[in-house]
């Protein structure tokens, strides 16, 4: 059975996917959950992310928009962007303690991204956490 971590790993997944021009990919994110083996409550847990990421793109876009620092969203790569959409969301949007939420998506961005995207990573979900709670 999956876990969590993989859930969000295939949601990532979903999100750098449509980052890279596949508008359409929520008609798929079925069959990829399936050949992921992101199956049952995980399957519904990725599915709430995604698509609540997706609903919520302009909000979460504009909260991570505020916390770069020197960077321009656009040039962002899509996997770092895809990663701190879902943590960005999560923070924003989900009853699930930050912290939690911040080393999850740095764990995400060790697997799929460049040497230095989780510490880059963190500091923005840092700060966007900081900024809900103000």
């Amino acid at each position: 059975m999956a876990t969590r971590h993989q859930a969000r790993m295939a949601v990532v997944s979903l999100l750098y996917a449509y980052d890279l021009g596949n508008g359409n990919i929520a008609e798929h994110s079925d069959e990829i959950l399936e050949e992921k083996k992101i199956r049952n409550k995980q399957r519904d847990f990725a599915l709430t992310l995604f698509d609540g990421v997706m609903e919520n793109l302009e909000r979460v876009d504009s909260a991570i928009i505020k916390h770069l620092k020197d960077w321009d969203f656009e040039r962002l790569g899509s996997v770092e962007r895809a990663t701190l959409r879902l943590g960005a969301y999560e923070i924003l949007f989900s009853e699930l303690d930050s912290a939690v939420v911040i080393n999850e998506a740095i764990e995400v961005a060790k697997a799929f991204a460049t040497e230095q995207s989780p510490k880059f990573i963190n500091g923005v979900l840092d700060a966007i956490s900081k900024d809900k709670e103000a």
